[in-house]
């Protein structure tokens, strides 16, 4: 009786799961399709039965992030129900972005810009989008009120991973005390860094605040 070990099928989850892992290890610049061959012990050609180039592959480990994404939304929500006030419901949904996007390095720019492969964000678009219609909203104004939020999420994801440690050198992020003694002629941009490139997490709150508020003004009183 043969003791090999076979050799687990390659197939698109697989090689998605992999680059997925990789990237927290060399981020979105260092992820080539050959590193990911690499990883996963084939030639780089076997990838191109797959995946006809890395923007296909990060369309697909896109798709992976949001089918984990609304496993984790379907297993909250079977035992939290969601918020009835389309206010909260829609921050608890935004800030669920936020937490799986930063589990990645550089996952809010792997995820931004790419085409899903299947229906898995359908489920949390839904979810998202029902407390909006019943408080009133038109199909469309739930629609852009969502994507509103959405977009405000992503390009805060994408300047927070930035701004961040990286991991390759170590560093912390911004130096502030070097950044406002360069500035020091700019007084109200030098002080504007110490409140833009900390507390990431009390910045998302107060300006998801300030969109929610601004999505209630702008759009419920145009017919909402």
């Amino acid at each position: 009786m043969s003791t090999e070990r076979k050799t687990p099928r390659l197939d698109r989850k697989r090689v998605a799961d992999t680059a997925l892992g990789l990237l927290n290890e060399v981020g979105l610049e260092g992820l080539t399709l050959r590193a990911i061959a690499r990883e996963l012990d084939v030639k780089a050609p076997a990838l191109y039965w797959h995946f006809k180039d890395k923007q296909a592959l990060l369309d697909e480990m896109a798709t992976e992030m949001m089918r984990r994404m609304t496993a984790d939304y379907v297993a909250h929500y079977a035992s939290h129900p969601p918020p009835d006030d389309w206010r909260e419901a829609l921050a608890a949904s935004m800030r669920g972005l936020r937490e799986h996007l930063l589990r990645y390095r550089d996952g809010a720019k792997v995820y931004s810009g790419t085409h899903f492969t299947d229906t898995s964000y359908a489920a949390p678009m839904e979810q998202r989008l029902r407390p909006l219609m019943a408080a009133g909203f038109t199909p469309a104004q739930a629609a852009r009120a969502g994507h509103i939020a959405y977009s405000y999420t992503i390009g805060y994801v994408i300047e927070e991973q930035a701004m961040g440690p990286d991991p390759r050198s170590g560093e912390e992020g911004y130096d502030l005390a070097a950044r406002a003694d360069r500035l020091a002629e700019y007084p109200l941009a030098a002080e504007a860094g110490w409140e833009i490139f900390q507390d990431h997490d009390r910045g998302f709150e107060e300006g998801l605040a300030a969109v929610i508020a601004g999505i209630e003004a702008t759009m419920r009183g145009s017919g909402g």
